[in-house]
Order: C-alpha cells, then structure tokens, then sequence
C-alpha cells in the first residue's frame, strides 16, 4: 500500500524515520518533502501534495494514505484537508488513530513532531494504517453529509429533535 508523506521542518525528522519504517513494514511510502532542513518552509507546500498524491491514487481505485507531520499538526492537518476527498485526522494517542479510521475513515493522519516522542508518532501512524473503517450505519451516514456540504454548499437538515423549543438556526 502507498502512504504519502508531507511535514515541515519540524516533522523533517519523524518523516525520514517513517520512509524507513514503512519500507520495512512492507508499505510504499512516497515523500513531498521537505528533504532538507529549513526552519522557515511552509508546511502547506508540502502537505497539500501529500494530500493530492492520496487522492489521486484513490481517484485511480489505488488504496493509499497519507501522513503529514509538523510541530503540533494543527496546520498540516487543516492544508491537507483542504483537498478534495481527504479526510485527515489530528492524533495524539492510539486511541484517537483508532477512532479516525473507525469512526471517520480518514485517509490522512496528522501527527505533531514537537508533542510525541518518534516512537510514539510512529506507534500511532501504524495503529492508523492497520485499522479499518467500521462501515457503520451512522458513520457512513455521517461522512456522506459531509461530503455532500462539500460538493453542495448546503448544509444538512436539522433533526426534529434539535428544532423543540429552539430557533433551529
């Protein structure tokens, strides 16, 4: 399976280490840099050809995934969620990795390199990469309706419930 990797400088460390633990884990990993160290690069360089390498492999019927990977993930999880058709997921514990795959089928993970020790980055992208979506009902559900905002502009119908007593706005 190909996994595309984006960071900034301050990932540039945890991404060289995941190129090699990939390949050992019998993973494809394609790196969009940085490749040099450069404390004033800007992430959404990066993160957004991760972001479209993932997409456009799944457009192709190619499963794959992404990680992105900076100071604290914020950021790098915001650009690689402005491609279309990504999902990606800010983690910090296993159990959240799980949950991003579980419950939102995220397709890219977004880890802080200043938050987590390598091993522990590591340990939770390969917790993200070997869990499978739920298939659920309601997740599905879920993801569909965003889905369709991004496709429509319109937001989903509110439920009955949530329109009782309130402005329903």
């Amino acid at each position: 399976m190909r996994v595309h990797l984006g960071s900034d400088h301050a990932g540039l460390e945890l991404k060289d280490h995941l190129m090699t633990w990939l390949v050992d884990n019998g993973y494809e990993p394609v790196d969009h840099g940085p490749f040099v160290y450069d404390a004033v690069d800007d992430y959404p360089v990066f993160c957004l050809r991760a972001g479209e390498g993932v997409a456009g492999d799944r457009a192709e019927g190619q499963a794959s995934f992404g990680v992105v990977i900076g100071g604290s993930g914020n950021g790098e999880q915001m650009a690689a969620n402005k491609v279309e058709g990504i999902r990606c997921a800010l983690v910090w514990s296993e159990e959240t990795a799980v949950l991003a795959r579980e419950h939102n089928d995220a397709n890219v993970v977004s880890v802080g390199g200043r938050m987590h020790s390598v091993d522990e980055m590591t340990r939770f992208v390969e917790v993200f990469l070997t869990t499978s979506f739920s298939g659920d009902e309601r997740h599905v559900r879920r993801i569909e309706q965003l889905s369709t905002y991004d496709r429509t502009g319109e937001l989903p119908p509110l439920p009955a419930s949530a329109l009782q007593g309130g402005s329903g706005a």
